[in-house]
């Protein structure tokens, strides 16, 4: 009479089983790493007419050394702001 009060008790724990495992799965999505841009600044080279003469193009190269290395720093420190 015992086995027949246990015999239930049995068959339900076995049912019951270990719960299922969370896994998680890790999708790689698209998310653009530039959240900024910059406004490409006005180059005095660009201002020059096809008849400029070689002294003027000189000294608007030389007006545009200053504003180019500042402008590509500051795409190269949000480009590094990438990497990390």
């Amino acid at each position: 009479m015992k086995y027949l009060l246990l015999a239930p008790l049995l068959l339900m724990g076995a049912c019951a089983g270990t719960p299922p495992v969370v896994q998680e799965a890790k999708v790689p999505v698209y998310m653009p790493c530039v959240k900024s841009t910059l406004a490409r600044p006005a180059f005095a080279v660009s201002a020059l007419t096809p008849d400029a003469s070689d002294g003027e193009k000189i000294l608007a190269i030389a007006r545009d050394v200053p504003v180019h290395l500042k402008y590509e720093a500051a795409l190269e420190a949000i480009i590094a702001g990438c990497s990390s």
